[in-house]
């Protein structure tokens, strides 16, 4: 089918009925909000933005946490966010929360951002690099 009758709205790839890759999906996803880097997510944090770490288990255990930040299993962090939800954190206050996810770096995330702005967090953004970049940058980490 063509772009006229398609009004241009499917993504490249889904003519063949395949879809599109996850390089184009994260393209696409990051192309709708602002990211932030390791000095920016400190200065979010300092002005009340809440630090989301969706890694799992192993890599916290692994190379630490960062000071502040709530830990939501990736496969949890839905629920625990929604405001209207009825398992969420009890951080989830507001739409209008400021949240930076962070994964290991910074592509799980991006997805993750994509599903929080779907239920209306629309200040939710992600970490550039994950908490490898975070922890590159020298910033603090507990052990």
């Amino acid at each position: 089918m063509s772009d006229s009758h398609r009004g241009g709205t499917e993504p490249a790839g889904a003519e063949s009925g395949i879809g599109i890759g996850i390089d184009e999906l994260l393209e696409q996803v990051r192309a709708g909000y602002v990211r932030v880097g390791p000095q920016e997510t400190t200065a979010a944090a300092a002005d009340g933005a809440l630090l989301v770490d969706i890694r799992y288990a192993e890599l916290r255990e692994r190379d630490g946490l960062i000071p502040g930040a709530l830990v939501v299993e990736r496969n949890e962090l839905e629920w625990r966010l929604d405001p209207r939800g009825s398992h969420r954190a009890p951080q989830a206050v507001s739409h209008d929360l400021r949240i930076v996810v962070i994964c290991n770096e910074g592509y799980a995330s991006s997805l993750a951002v994509a599903s929080l702005r779907q239920l209306g967090l629309h200040r939710a953004t992600d970490l550039i690099g994950g908490f490898q970049a975070w922890r590159a940058a020298g910033l603090p980490v507990e052990v």
